[in-house]
């Protein structure tokens, strides 16, 4: 198993702004095996999709919990693995500095935090608050004999906030508090990814979604990270609701053909 601090050092490595790490995210032990078997360089958990696991809604799961089963994921294959910590479990930066020190115990290569603070009233913490709470996070993530990858996250985009300008400030002043990768999740304009990776000296990340530009256009446009959040679980998910009506409704076998796929794949990626 690659210890952690050389776990770190390859996972920022492999974020080269122009050849961008495809950083795929497992909900599970077996979908990590399975992703690491297909030749992906890294993982990263995924909030939503290991909720989904629990039966739960994103948002729902306990640091406790995203802890543990982020130590999971790394223990399942010897890829470098970053961890979605959402808002690190705390409002306050003490307790974000706590829920990455915990990341660190659990052999991670990185973590990312978000600027969301959960609440509808007032999803978005102040500007100045929230480069504190990732100020505090970088030094956890850095002061010791192991490191991790910070991201900072700025949610604006997902949270309803359309404004571009705010998101490069929350972005630059996350840089200028120790984040190590910058990350405005929903970003899906060419020219507003551009602008974003002119604006910051650090590796970008991008959420692939509809309507995003593709591999090779975000390759162009500088970015050094793409990833999907919760789209392959949920993409399960809803292979799994068709194969379900399929059977309920027609009473055929159509899904035999996935099914198929995913059982040559298990013997290959799981251990005997």
């Amino acid at each position: 198993m690659t210890q952690p601090n050389d776990a770190a050092a390859r996972f920022l490595e492999l974020h080269r702004p122009g050849q961008p790490l495809l950083l795929p995210n497992p909900w599970d032990v077996g979908s990590a095996r399975v992703l690491a078997s297909l030749g992906f360089e890294a993982l990263a958990t995924t909030s939503s999709g290991f909720a989904a696991t629990l039966g739960l809604l994103d948002g729902k799961v306990t640091r406790d919990q995203a802890i543990g089963h982020a130590a999971q994921i790394v223990a399942a294959t010897p890829l470098p693995v970053s961890a979605d910590l959402e808002n690190g479990f705390a409002d306050d930066p003490q307790g974000v500095a706590a829920t990455v020190a915990a990341a660190i115990g659990a052999g991670l290569a990185g973590c990312s935090v978000e600027d969301f603070t959960g609440r509808a009233d007032k999803p978005i913490y102040e500007a100045r608050y929230a480069a504190e709470r990732v100020a505090a996070a970088a030094e956890a993530a850095h002061a010791g004999p192991q490191r991790l990858v910070l991201t900072a996250r700025a949610e604006n985009h997902l949270r309803g906030v359309d404004d571009l300008g705010d998101t490069i400030a929350r972005l630059q002043s996350y840089v200028a508090a120790g984040a190590d990768v910058v990350y405005a999740p929903g970003l899906t304009r060419a020219s507003d990814i551009r602008d974003v990776v002119g604006a910051v000296d650090r590796p970008v990340n991008v959420l692939a979604m509809a309507g995003a530009p593709t591999v090779a256009e975000l390759a162009d446009l500088g970015v050094a990270r793409i990833s999907v959040g919760g789209a392959f679980a949920y993409t399960a998910i809803g292979a799994l609701v068709e194969a379900a009506r399929e059977l309920k409704d027609n009473g055929t076998y159509g899904y035999q053909r996935l099914g198929a796929i995913g059982r040559e794949i298990t013997r290959s990626a799981f251990p005997a």
